[in-house]
């Protein structure tokens, strides 16, 4: 065999290699993300998605990774469990993504979270603070963000230090809601102190009157709110003209944008006195990362404003990227994972490093605070 055909036969050997692992072309990488585009939380499977896809463009104007442009596969669930983990089979077993990214919720990535695992297909950044996905470490998920517990730690702390100890809780009946309210309860009992009231709403209704009557009957002195945007919005809308005047706390689930527009669009006076803890910078803030978030917005989705989610999204395109390249070219899902677990003191311009380790697979535990002000508009504020 001549050495020219022992050249090309070796090349070919290596691009069929290259070729191997599901979703991955010479040209391409395909991942897949299911989340809620319809129903009464699309807005936030629409932000995550725009701030994923952005950065993704921005990497792909720029030749893609080693060459490869990245593709990302969409399917709807609507925000239900059934319905992702439907999805995920379809994105796994016909689509054959080579991994997943910016998931949607604590329902609906609890209910896929088995399909992958057994799958070894890894999922990075979904939008969950949820301990589920936490503990115990799950080698095939990686968490961005901080967690519900960091969040309703620092809703508590910062109502009780400001002097207000009759706190309640208002959460969505399910796994997301449970969550929150357990971390509420860790941090009350932390303090010798015992939660005023509990309503609950189930998820993707408004149903909330009964909560209000038990909630506004224990007069709190403030609400740590865990549930998405338009329950949260008509459970203020309903507390507000009950009279009352406790102050509102939510965790970041609730899609801030979202929930902003809901607000204003029942009137002013149900804007103010509205809390969010955020798990990524202020997006009207000058970080470098935020300043490129909204350079390639501008660029990819012309007409979209800066969100808190779409942010989010885009940070976890970030991660996963930089874990692609770190990977090297030929692509492996356990080289992935074994790169992700080795990430260390990555600097994305958060002002805190983004950390994994193979027993901590969640990268970031900073919590930011903000509050709508009369024209629905967030200013940051400091977290006790």
């Amino acid at each position: 065999m001549t050495r020219t055909l022992l050249g090309a036969v070796a090349m070919s050997l290596a691009a069929s290699a290259l070729a191997q692992a599901p979703g991955v072309t010479s040209r391409s990488i395909l991942l897949g993300q299911s989340a809620a585009f319809t129903g009464p939380a699309a807005q936030l499977g629409i932000q995550l998605n725009i701030g994923t896809k952005a950065y993704f463009d921005h990497v792909n104007a720029q030749g893609g990774i080693f060459g490869r442009k990245i593709e990302l596969k969409t399917l709807d669930d609507r925000y239900e469990g059934n319905l992702c983990a439907e999805n995920t089979k379809k994105l796994i077993t016909e689509d054959k993504v080579f991994a997943l990214v910016s998931y949607v919720g604590t329902p609906t990535t609890v209910a896929a979270m088995p399909i992958f695992t057994e799958a070894k297909v890894p999922l990075i950044g979904p939008f969950t603070g949820a301990e589920a996905l936490r503990n115990p470490v799950n080698r095939y998920i990686f968490n961005v963000r901080a967690s519900y517990y960091d969040e309703t730690e620092k809703i508590v702390e910062q109502l009780v230090s400001t002097g207000n100890h009759k706190i309640a809780v208002f959460y969505q009946d399910d796994a997301y809601g449970q969550a929150g309210l357990k971390g509420v309860q860790i941090a009350m009992d932390k303090r010798n102190m015992k939660i005023a009231a509990l309503g609950k709403v189930e998820r993707n209704t408004v149903n909330v009157q009964d909560a209000v009557k038990t909630i506004n009957g224990a007069q709190p002195d403030g609400v740590v709110m865990i549930s998405a945007y338009t329950s949260i919005a008509e459970f203020v809308r309903q507390m507000k003209s009950a009279g009352s005047t406790t102050q509102f706390h939510n965790v970041s689930f609730v899609g801030s944008t979202a929930l902003a527009n809901e607000l204003m669009l029942l009137g002013q006076k149900y804007v103010t006195g509205v809390i969010v803890t955020q798990v990524v910078p202020a997006v009207d803030g000058h970080s470098s990362v935020v300043l490129d978030y909204k350079s390639a917005l501008a660029k990819y989705f012309p007409g979209e404003s800066p969100d808190y989610v779409s942010l989010e999204g885009y940070l976890a395109g970030s991660v996963l990227v930089e874990a692609l390249k770190r990977n090297g070219p030929q692509l492996d899902t356990e080289k992935l994972v074994d790169t992700l677990e080795n990430l260390r003191d990555f600097d994305l311009g958060l002002g805190t490093p983004v950390t994994f380790g193979r027993t901590e697979h969640q990268a970031l535990h900073r919590v930011w605070g903000t509050e709508l002000d009369s024209t629905g508009h967030y200013q940051a504020i400091d977290l006790q």
